[in-house]
């Protein structure tokens, strides 16, 4: 899990190092989102990256009954990750990220609830890992990993020391 998550910190250093126009003209969270979904897709050869796929095969993506989590469809059931690096065909599901800027001022508690139900093994579409990324201007804040449902304190630690490093944090 490490080496994908030094992946992300690659992708996110490209990310900052070419795209500042974006903060300094303050874009909203999907354009960041587009924009670090391709400096993702080079660090990722043998996946795709995608922004709010909603799909497993011929399944559309749900999150399971009594959920809290709104989601983007008008029926409220299915979940549209951020970000997710996946072989589509397959499905190989390796990677959830949802994006959040600085400035959001909603509740973590959503991003966090979908990074639990993406990464749960109980449910049918579990990515191995997720990611909550929180874009500052220069870095991230206080990055948050999801392991098998859970949030993993220590792989968590060693991407925010990883970003750290990068100058990114």
């Amino acid at each position: 899990m490490r080496t994908e998550l030094d992946k992300v910190v690659a992708a996110l250093k490209e990310f900052y190092a070419s795209e500042a126009f974006l903060f300094e003209h303050d874009l909203g969270e999907r354009t960041l989102t587009h924009r670090l979904a391709l400096h993702l897709q080079r660090q990722f050869p043998d996946f795709e990256v995608d922004c709010d796929f909603d799909r497993l095969g011929e399944r559309t993506l749900q999150l399971p009954h009594g959920s809290i989590v709104s989601t983007d469809d008008h029926l409220g059931k299915s979940v549209y990750p951020d970000i997710v690096v996946h072989q589509r065909a397959v499905p190989n599901n390796l990677l959830a990220i949802e994006v959040r800027k600085a400035t959001n001022h909603q509740p973590l508690e959503h991003d966090r609830h979908k990074l639990r139900a993406l990464t749960d093994p109980h449910i049918w579409f579990a990515y191995w890992i997720g990611v909550l990324a929180t874009l500052g201007k220069t870095g991230v804040i206080s990055p948050e990993v999801y392991v098998a449902g859970k949030p993993h304190d220590e792989l968590s630690g060693f991407l925010a020391q990883r970003l750290k490093e990068a100058g990114l944090a």
